[in-house]
């Protein structure tokens, strides 16, 4: 008697969480799945000018171009030594290009990539280039993963550094279109800010006890993070700090796989995307959710979302993985 009752315990338990899990599904999965010749971890996508031609990067020194709007890619070969290298941020301005990742490698294009060529980086470089972003003629602003800022406007002839010392190791960052930054730390227990004209990073404790795990700017105006456990929140948009947010929210309780990366396709439409191909839409600036079912057959964790305009977008994923967003 006493096992039974255990037992039944524990399936009441069960159904209750699977109640509260239960979240509406799309009518339509607007995400096509495009073949890759590759089964690399993929980290980053661009495109030039035209919207065309563009490249994807990832782990083992995978570089790869599409010349038809990423319906299909080909292997791209750069030179260098070997094949260890991480490329984690690509970035186009009109033919111009960069490239970089880890070990230290810096890669620049003046003619949409045809060509790359090596830039030599300074051996007392703090930290591993994490992200470049094209922001004109000869002109990038490059950060590492401890938090290092420097921007070219040579043509990387030279750099100036825009902070004054590091941050530390962070697991995530992102720009805004205007220039400011956003950090996760490593241990995602608090983030960091940086806009132009400071001379140091901010620091913000985290909004609750679980552990942060991605943030960003929205298309709306507000700040969005991601937390262990699968919990969205989004800043308060009439506060005048960054400690002010809404009240968070789990799209789907019970969830033992995590929230990854999050991204508008206009500024009521919003994409998640986590472990375990799960893929999230709200319609309505984040106030409900439903979840596209057919990706969650995709095997594969999706990392990045990125939106070009509303009508392209891709989702970066494990094992050469992508996904292209089909209006």
């Amino acid at each position: 008697m006493k096992y039974w009752k255990k037992f039944v315990g524990l399936l009441a338990v069960l159904l209750l969480c699977v109640g509260c899990s239960k979240i509406p599904t799309l009518d339509r999965n607007p995400w096509q799945i495009i073949e890759l010749p590759t089964d690399v971890n993929l980290l980053d996508i661009a495109f030039t000018e035209d919207g065309q031609h563009g490249w994807l990067v990832g782990s083992k020194a995978t570089v790869l171009e599409t010349v038809d709007g990423g319906q299909t890619w080909q292997n791209k070969q750069v030179d260098l030594e070997s094949d260890t290298y991480r490329f984690t941020s690509v970035s186009f301005a009109g033919k111009e290009g960069w490239l970089v990742g880890e070990p230290p490698v810096l890669l620049h294009t003046e003619d949409e990539g045809n060509t790359w060529y090596r830039i030599p980086l300074d051996k007392k470089l703090p930290g591993n280039p994490l992200e470049i972003v094209a922001t004109g003629p000869e002109q990038a602003e490059m950060l590492t993963d401890l938090g290092a800022i420097y921007r070219t406007e040579d043509g990387a002839k030279s750099w100036q550094a825009m902070v004054e010392q590091a941050l530390g190791v962070v697991r995530n960052v992102e720009r805004s279109p205007d220039g400011k930054y956003i950090a996760v730390s490593s241990k995602g227990n608090f983030y960091s800010t940086w806009e132009p004209g400071q001379v140091a990073w901010v620091g913000h404790n985290r909004t609750s006890s679980r552990r942060l795990q991605n943030m960003g700017f929205g298309a709306d105006g507000r700040l969005w993070l991601l937390a262990r456990g699968g919990l969205i929140q989004f800043s308060d948009p009439e506060a005048e700090d960054l400690e002010t947010w809404e009240e968070a929210s789990s799209p789907k309780l019970a969830a033992s796989w995590g929230l990854l990366d999050l991204a508008y396709r206009t500024p009521e439409e919003i994409w998640v995307a986590g472990g375990s191909g799960n893929l999230l839409c709200s319609f309505d600036g984040g106030k409900t959710w439903q979840k596209d079912l057919e990706v969650e057959n995709v095997p594969s964790n999706l990392y990045k979302i990125v939106f070009l305009n509303p009508e392209e977008g891709f989702i970066l994923g494990q094992r050469g993985i992508l996904l292209k967003y089909a209006a």
